[in-house]
């Protein structure tokens, strides 16, 4: 299984190059990776195939996949049907066919995913999957990507499956957490019951059944079909929408009788059947009779999965295996109908059987297995639905006459425009000659006609074999139980009963229904009878717009007092007002302090608060604003963490100079008019935010019953990360997934900063000397006396600092190699990459002031951009590193050697993790400095660059 998924995996990498190569003929080698993964599902078929690999233990996320007979029958169809797929796309499309590379890799890279979906054991590696194929459905669908039309499908359809998906996340965890396992094999044998193992069910059913294009989740699918056809040939008939007619399969054995089941699944899955049936019966595109059909027919298969009998679940198979045929086949009919004659309107074809009879036959044939007649899969399915309705016991009586009355409507509506497609399509329409798209139709070649012929006839030998067919669906159905004494069989003939009965009504009433087609036509339905869901999915999203821009217009104005006042405010109101109304009732013990020198650097830390707010030079006021972070290194340091004590100096030193950067291109004090509102109620807020925090603060502290887990850190930092600094171990191991999050979000930051900036251009690497104007290059040329950085020869000498600079070119080294011992020693003494990456930072601060811009782009001539690339690069690269030595991703694992004169060495690899954050650190400061402080400069001189 692994090797298909890699397999599947490889292909779609080498499929852009191979069709560069090979031009469309590139689909041929490519439709033989599904292919030879079919023999490997038929090799393995009868047989249970596990696998397990432990990945990310801890969060549930092991890798297990699971092989069986349901796995069996949509994995034989997604993969045969995905290789014929891509046949025929070797023809369809022309070597000039824009992106078509791309296209090929995503049709692979489907292929491959829908096989990870069925085999997948763990529901968080299914729903993996699932939104994979969501967006590479996204990205199908909308592969015109020039017209409005695929763009609204595409988005359509992601949003729409995409909100589904995070429903069927949710009802996942929940089923998860209710039975201590997030593999399916364990739920389903261990099925929860209660109304929150229900809510849990509803909400799985909503993620299939949007998947699945069911009502009132339907709209996306007819609107999908402004994808090229081998899209809706695969993905829309034979695979994508299949998924939730597999996952309600897979769960019916055990939620079957779960309150809220039958009533979701049977009911919408009827109501589809019927309304979209209507609607295909209507349409006069061939692709959109196919696409309301195919809700039709998946709704119909929804039901039948759904009820929980054996009898139902074989029929649903066999309905499945049919569908996925003659469903693709049809859709590749229309592809090479609307190749051959530019349109894909009945109203503007005719005699189109007559210029390509075999074509006609192909079509023909499919549909007669779509309609549901003799001796076709679909009369073999259909004979078993009504037989499984008939006798099951689940449903009432009531309720089976109910639901044997819509699949008799709904199949009549099936067969009516089955003929309506190919009367459509193939027929003379009372007119003596061809039209005049038929006059230009050209016909397709073998290879476009082979995959549809496969699949027509497939149908019917499937039919005429169906003893040998109920073999292979037979032990998915074993599985669910049975209302009969005897097992049922598909077969061709079960003797005259109901069944039998009802196909001759849905023969007759079908065949009625086409020939009053016209007279049904000419009746002008001013409004739908359930309304349009495509209308109400677009007054969904205007209501949300207009929503979403009054509330940012009432809340963000454009003023930064203003959004800072809002967000303060209801970080003091809403706490405090939970904690005073559902907070515990119990003394709240207070430690004010536990020496004097606390409580001094307290006060200390006090009066520079308060001092900064009524402070009006901007300068003095950043400084003050500084004090109050130094006084809180200083408690760091006091209460034994001098790793936290030393971050917190080096960052509020690294804030000032930004700020300080920041302040030249500013007033040197606020204008009173400038002041947006009173500087009271700001102190006023200002102190309500410091009481709401501690008051939150005491309640957390009192709310401890347990011993606090900063007790067992330091012994699992040494033996799970191999390190004695606990900080340190925690952010590069124990919470590396936490800081990656966090440096990523730094990087996005720095990125987002220097775009504000460079509004023109955002790379490139900081100027230097060569880069100064000829006239200062000139001068400094000219100039015989000695100096320690070469940058500082182009600085106004009214602004140069011999002293500064001297100082600099001691100091500068000195820094840098504390940064590399902080880098090296963190994970056993105070420092780390953060530690190490800010002192090489300020390093870097410290050689700009001395030496000016130019300075800068000579202590470091590299690409800001590259090196934060560079840094998040390592940082998750680390968890692969990890995996493939046996760690879980982002933890530690150890390599220990020894080498010569150095001895023995461990080498741990969350020292990897540590560099990244050094480079992404260091990388940050670079680009604050480019952008301002190089970049304010030249501004500042005039400059244009």
């Amino acid at each position: 299984m692994l090797a298909i998924l890699i397999a599947h995996a490889v292909a779609a990498l080498v499929a852009p190059p191979l069709v560069r190569v090979m031009g469309r003929n590139a689909f041929l080698p490519l439709a033989l990776v599904p292919l030879a993964s079919l023999g490997w599902v038929i090799g393995n078929w009868g047989t249970e195939r596990t696998l397990h690999i432990a990945w990310a233990p801890g969060l549930s996320m092991n890798i297990d996949m699971r092989f069986d007979s349901l796995a069996a029958i949509m994995s034989a169809l997604v993969l045969g049907i995905g290789a014929l797929i891509l046949l025929y796309c070797a023809r369809y499309f022309t070597d000039d066919e824009p992106r078509l590379g791309i296209f090929a890799a995503e049709m692979v890279a489907f292929a491959g995913a829908m096989f990870g979906l069925v085999t997948s054991d763990n529901m968080l590696v299914l729903y993996t999957f699932w939104e994979l194929t969501t967006v590479l459905s996204f990205l199908l669908v909308g592969h015109y990507a020039e017209r409005a039309s695929s763009r609204r499908a595409a988005t359509q359809a992601l949003l729409v499956t995409t909100a589904g998906g995070l429903a069927m996340l949710v009802g996942i965890i929940v089923l998860g957490q209710l039975v201590g396992s997030y593999n399916l094999s364990d739920v389903i044998a261990a099925a929860p019951s209660g109304w929150l193992a229900g809510v849990g069910v509803a909400l799985v059913l909503v993620g299939a059944l949007s998947k699945s294009a069911v009502v009132p989740l339907h709209f996306w699918l007819p609107g999908a079909m402004a994808a090229p056809t081998p899209v809706s040939a695969y993905l829309h008939a034979a695979a994508m929408v299949k998924a939730g007619i597999y996952l309600v399969a897979r769960l019916a054995p055990a939620f079957a009788d779960a309150a809220p089941w039958r009533p979701i699944v049977v009911t919408l899955g009827l109501a589809s059947m019927l309304l979209a049936g209507w609607r295909a019966f209507r349409a006069f595109d061939l692709k959109l009779i196919l696409a309301f059909g195919t809700v039709s027919q998946l709704g119909f298969l929804i039901a039948l999965v759904g009820i929980g009998s054996r009898e139902a679940a074989l029929a649903g198979m066999a309905m499945v295996v049919a569908h996925a045929m003659f469903k693709a086949c049809l859709f590749m009919v229309v592809g090479i109908v609307d190749h051959g004659a530019g349109t894909r309107d009945i109203r503007k074809l005719a005699h189109l059987g007559k210029r390509a009879p075999f074509l006609a036959a192909v079509a023909a044939v499919a549909a007669m297995s779509m309609g549901g007649l003799p001796v076709f899969i679909g009369f073999v399915g259909k004979e078993a639905a009504l037989e499984a309705v008939q006798v099951t016991t689940l449903l009432s009586p009531w309720a089976r006459i109910a639901v044997l009355t819509a699949i008799v409507a709904g199949s009549i509506l099936t067969l009516a425009y089955s003929i309506r497609f190919v009367w459509g399509a193939f027929g003379r329409k009372q007119l003596k000659r061809p039209s005049p798209a038929v006059q230009n139709f050209h016909a397709a070649g073998p290879l476009l006609l082979f995959s549809p012929t496969v699949l027509a006839f497939g149908g019917l030998a499937a039919g005429l074999a169906a003893p040998w067919l109920d073999t292979l669906l037979s032990p998915y159905a074993d599985t669910l139980p049975s209302t009969l004494d005897k097992p049922y069989h598909l077969a061709l003939w079960h003797g005259v009963g109901l069944p039998l009965v009802l196909t001759a009504v849905v023969v007759g009433g079908g065949t009625a229904l086409y020939f009053a087609h016209r007279a049904i036509s000419r009746v002008k339905f001013e409004r739908q009878l359930f309304g349009n869901a495509d209308r109400m999915y677009d007054a969904t999203l205007r209501f949300m717009d207009t929503v979403s821009i009054r509330l940012t217009g009432s809340t963000q104005r454009g003023s930064l007092p203003l959004t800072q006042g809002i967000i303060l405010v209801t970080l003091v109101v809403l706490p405090t007002t939970l904690l005073l109304v559902f907070g515990p009732e119990r003394d709240m013990a207070v430690r004010w302090w536990d020496s004097s020198v606390q409580f001094a650097a307290a006060a200390i830390i006090m009066c520079g608060a308060l001092a900064a707010t009524v402070m009006r030079n901007r300068l003095a006021g950043v400084l003050l604003v500084g004090l109050t972070g130094y006084g809180c290194g200083f408690l760091f340091a006091l209460q034994g963490a001098p790793d936290l004590a030393l971050t917190q100096f080096l960052v509020e030193t690294l804030t000032l100079v930004i700020f300080v950067l920041v302040l030249r291109k500013l007033p040197a004090e606020s204008r009173p008019e400038h002041v947006v509102g009173r500087k009271l109620p700001r102190a006023l807020l200002g102190i309500a935010v410091g009481v709401a925090v501690t008051t939150i603060g005491v309640f957390a502290t009192n709310a401890r019953t347990a011993d606090p887990i900063a007790l067992l850190l330091p012994e699992a930092a040494y033996e799970l990360g191999n390190g004695k600094n606990v900080v340190n171990v925690l952010l590069v191991d124990i919470r590396a997934w936490d800081t990656l999050g966090e440096i990523s979000v730094l990087l996005v930051a720095a990125t987002g900063v220097a775009s504000l900036v460079f509004r023109t251009r955002r790379f490139g690497s900081a100027p230097r000397v060569s880069d100064a104007p000829a006239a200062q290059l000139d001068a400094m040329s000219s100039s015989t006396e000695t100096t320690w950085l070469r940058g500082g020869d182009l600085i106004d000498p009214r602004h140069r600092s011999l002293v500064l600079e001297v100082t600099t070119r001691l100091v500068f080294p000195t820094m840098m190699v504390l940064s590399v011992y902080f880098f090296f020693a963190g994970h056993n003494a105070p420092g780390g990459g953060f530690a190490g990456g800010l002192i090489a930072g300020l390093a870097l601060v410290l050689r700009y002031l001395a030496g000016g811009r130019y300075e800068l782009g000579e202590a470091v001539p590299i690409d800001a951009g590259k090196i934060l690339g560079l840094g998040l690069t390592f940082s998750a690269g680390t968890a692969l590193v990890s995996l493939f030595l046996g760690a879980p991703p982002l933890s530690s694992a150890t390599v220990e050697m020894t080498l010569p004169l150095l001895g023995d060495i461990k080498l741990v690899t969350a020292l990897f993790f540590d560099l990244g954050v050094y480079l992404i650190v260091v990388g940050l400061v670079l680009d604050v400095l480019r952008s301002l402080g190089a970049r304010l400069d030249a501004e500042i001189v005039g400059e244009k660059r």
